[in-house]
C-alpha cells in the first residue's frame, strides 16, 4: 500500500473523531437535563420511608407503635398482599431458594440470621442468638436500618402498624 493510501485512511479516522467530538459538544449545549423536584416514581412500600426528613418526621417517635393489640385482628391474607413488595428479594415457599434476601418460610420464632445458605450482614449476625418474635419483627418491618444499623437490606419499612401486624400474621402462618 502506498503512503498516499495510508494518508487517506488516517485522514478518514481523524475526520470521524473530530465529527464525533463536535457532535458531543453540540449535544451537551442543545440538551440540558432538568432535575425533577420530586420523584417521578416511588416503588411500592417506599412512600413514607423514602421521603426526606421533615419537621413532622423529626417529632415522630423513634420506634414503631406496638402491634400486640393489632395481632388479634391481623389478617394473614392481607399480610400476603402487603408482602408482595418483598417478593423482589425474598421467597416464602417451603424449601425456597434464597434471592437477594433469605427465604422467609417459617422465619417466626427462629434465630435471627440463621437461614441456611445465606450470608447475613454483620449487623444482623450480631443478633444471631436472639429469636424473631412479634416485637422484633415489628421493629424490623418498621425500619430495618434502625433495627440493625448497617444491614444490607435497603427496604424503607412499612409505616402502618396494621400492615406490619398483617405481615407478621402471614409469616406466622407459613409453617
Amino acid at each position: 500500500m502506498s503512503s498516499f493510501e495510508w494518508n487517506k485512511i488516517i485522514a478518514s479516522v481523524l475526520t470521524a473523531m473530530i465529527v464525533a467530538m463536535v457532535a458531543g459538544i453540540l449535544s451537551t449545549q442543545i440538551v440540558r437535563p432538568r432535575h425533577l423536584e420530586k420523584d417521578a416514581y416511588t416503588p411500592p412500600g417506599a412512600e413514607a420511608g423514602a421521603a426526606a426528613p421533615t419537621a413532622a418526621a423529626a417529632t415522630a417517635p423513634a420506634g414503631p407503635d406496638p402491634i400486640d393489640a393489632l395481632m388479634a385482628k391481623a389478617d394473614p391474607a392481607k399480610g400476603q398482599q402487603v408482602a408482595k413488595v418483598c417478593l423482589q428479594c425474598h421467597t416464602f415457599d417451603k424449601g425456597g431458594a434464597n434471592k437477594i434476601g433469605p427465604n422467609l418460610f417459617d422465619v417466626t420464632e427462629e434465630n435471627i440470621a440463621s437461614a441456611p445458605g445465606y450470608q447475613f450482614s454483620q449487623a444482623l449476625s450480631a443478633d444471631k442468638g436472639d429469636k424473631w418474635d412479634v416485637d422484633k419483627l415489628n421493629k424490623w418491618l418498621f425500619n430495618p436500618q434502625n433495627f440493625a444499623k448497617g444491614t444490607k437490606m435497603s427496604f424503607p419499612g412499612l409505616p402502618k402498624a396494621q400492615d406490619r401486624a398483617d405481615v407478621v400474621a402471614y409469616l406466622q402462618s407459613l409453617k
